[in-house]
């Protein structure tokens, strides 16, 4: 069974976490370092994925980016930073309180299938979600990890969006356990105009110990990926 090296890396800024991911695909695709899973916050953000529209940043006007619904200004009061990035998807947001998961895992040599991959991280994210007794599933034609709340419908409790190249895999998931929900209001979430947002707190009532939250994902990853987990340093490094 091949490893899964699981990098915890506490709060990163999203620009670092970027690079990172960025090192570590092209040392991916020399063999230099295993299969790699980074779990991590980030401050603040909105990130745009290749849907959203190219542009440039919000204003009093309108903007350039449809799903951002925010000003410059609000955004600027608020402390979030936006970045374009070369996953998939549209807008979302990032956070304190949200565990984001940077699988870097070569699908070679029987994995080579990018609708499965996504399967399978929404697998991991239901699978975690079950741990505690939250039932989420799969939406058709959407991707994440989706609860069905009544007199609300589906709401979404974890994004997805991944870039492959040569495939190695960059980007991931984002689950929402203790996060903010009202800077989701700042945006159309994904694009997604009907649908609402929420979190593992919101739905149990009580604010998680995001670690143990953590061991999960990890145990979920291993299991679906088929994969063994090594613990690693929580340096942001390659070395």
């Amino acid at each position: 069974m091949r490893a899964l090296e699981v990098r915890r890396l506490g709060v990163v800024p999203y620009e670092e976490g970027l690079a990172l991911q960025r090192e570590l695909v092209e040392a991916r695709k020399a063999d230099r370092i295993p299969d790699t899973l980074l779990l991590l916050e980030h401050p603040h953000v909105l990130t745009l994925g290749v849907r959203a529209s190219k542009g440039n940043p919000p204003s009093t006007s309108g903007g350039s980016w449809p799903n951002v619904i925010a000003t410059a200004e609000r955004l600027a009061a608020l402390g979030v930073s936006v970045y374009e990035t070369g996953r998939g998807g549209d807008v979302t947001y990032h956070g304190p309180g949200q565990i984001v998961g940077y699988p870097i895992v070569d699908l070679r040599p029987d994995r080579q299938d990018v609708h499965r991959y996504v399967r399978d991280l929404e697998e991991v994210l239901i699978r975690t979600c079950g741990d505690y007794a939250i039932e989420a599933h799969r939406m058709a034609g959407l991707s994440g990890a989706w609860v069905d709340r009544p007199a609300r419908g589906p709401e979404k409790i974890a994004a997805i969006g991944v870039r492959i190249s040569r495939w190695i895999t960059s980007h991931g998931f984002a689950l929402n356990v203790n996060t903010a929900l009202e800077y989701f209001d700042l945006i159309v979430p994904c694009g997604i105009r009907d649908r609402g947002v929420t979190s593992l707190e919101a739905l149990l009532g009580r604010r998680l110990d995001l670690a143990d939250v953590e061991e999960h994902l990890v145990a979920h990853v291993a299991a679906v990926f088929e994969r063994a987990p090594v613990a690693a340093s929580s340096q942001v490094s390659v070395a």
